[in-house]
């Protein structure tokens, strides 16, 4: 017999494991041990798979009837031939790693024990927020059970540096404790729509310093302005979730709510108002078209791709071996340049449509 992975992988989900079985006489009945690498999740769903192999005897006797002739066979030997053992119909299973009920079941006792303010990641005043801000994070925990914090590394500080403004700025947002949450829902809106605003007013005048057409600047300036925090947000989802449906669920709810919302929204009170004035709302496609149409052929490659990570070999559409890994990273980094070319390339006329 032998383990095999699924989307459980030896070393980090359990011990890999491979031997023999021996049965004696009178014996129907055999267990196989296989040890879990414990990892505390309050949920995990993993799988892998045990094989078992064709049957040996270990047996002098049985060995010499193997090598007869059927006509040099006795009446006996024929009969132990007939009961020699055999693989059954089922020779592989599949088994399932869950989180331990009990470890849940303590988990969710403490939480209802405590309040859900006791697991609260919000902040509860202005004066917590802007220390929040203005200290870097540590590398380890701060409380007793994950153990003394550690320093914060050279990247963190840098990272500190790069994005001190942005956290002081979103420090002046109320906190979540005033008005039930929604002061500080709006409030953050708000900050993100002017901060968009002056994203696309920038990135245009950027562009038309350097000679770049508005098309050009809004694929490439504006779009990584507006995607780098989903791209985050994806990378938190998938790293903290037991499967990939948030990370990559955020991707395309984010795409959709920008178009369908942030465009619609943006386009239907554009529409009322010149409606009002008795004029019409005209928007030049462009070369909308064709990139469209290049980005819903790189989109059925991408949807491809996950679904051959699928496999019993990579195990799902996130993580996987670390060669195919960075392949499927390269690989998408490359559908965005293509995308990035062509439509540059159609937006300047070198190629027409």
């Amino acid at each position: 017999y032998r383990t095999e992975d699924g989307t459980a992988k030896a070393g980090k989900d359990y011990v890999e494991t491979h031997g023999y079985i021996v049965f004696e006489n009178n014996e129907a009945r055999k267990t196989i041990p296989i040890g879990i690498v414990p990892e505390h999740c309050y949920e995990r769903n993993v799988s892998l798979f045990v094989e078992l192999g064709e049957p040996e005897e270990d047996n002098l006797v049985s060995n010499n009837i193997h090598h007869k002739r059927e006509d040099e066979l006795t009446v006996e030997e024929k009969v132990a031939l007939e009961g020699r053992p055999r693989l059954g119909l089922v020779p592989r299973v599949q088994i399932n790693i869950r989180e331990s009920d009990e470890f849940k079941n303590t988990v969710d006792k403490l939480v209802q024990k405590r309040g859900a303010s006791a697991v609260s990641v919000s902040t509860s005043s202005w004066g917590e927020q802007f220390a929040e801000a203005i200290r870097v994070n540590s590398e380890g925990g701060e409380g007793e059970e994950d153990g003394p914090a550690e320093a914060p590394s050279c990247g963190g500080y840098v990272l500190h540096i790069l994005t001190i403004f942005w956290k002081i700025l979103f420090a002046f947002v109320p906190p979540a404790e005033y008005c039930n949450g929604w002061l500080c829902f709006w409030s953050a809106i708000t900050v993100i729509g002017v901060l968009t605003a002056v994203i696309g007013d920038v990135s245009s005048h950027l562009g038309c310093s350097v000679g770049v057409k508005d098309t050009v600047t809004a694929i490439c300036l504006v779009a990584m302005g507006t995607s780098l925090p989903d791209t985050f947000a994806s990378k938190v989802a998938a790293i903290q979730d037991a499967t990939a449906d948030n990370s990559v669920g955020n991707v395309t709810g984010s795409n959709a709510v920008n178009v369908f919302l942030g465009i619609g929204v943006a386009w239907s009170i554009a529409a009322i108002y010149h409606s009002w004035h008795g004029n019409q709302f005209i928007v030049p496609p462009g070369n909308l078209g064709f990139s469209v149409m290049v980005f819903c052929t790189e989109a059925l490659f991408a949807i491809a791709v996950l679904l051959l990570r699928r496999s019993n070999y990579v195990g799902g559409e996130l993580g996987g071996p670390v060669g195919i890994k960075y392949l499927t990273s390269a690989f998408m980094f490359g559908l965005w340049l293509i995308y990035l070319t062509l439509s540059t390339l159609e937006a300047y006329g070198v190629i027409g449509v």
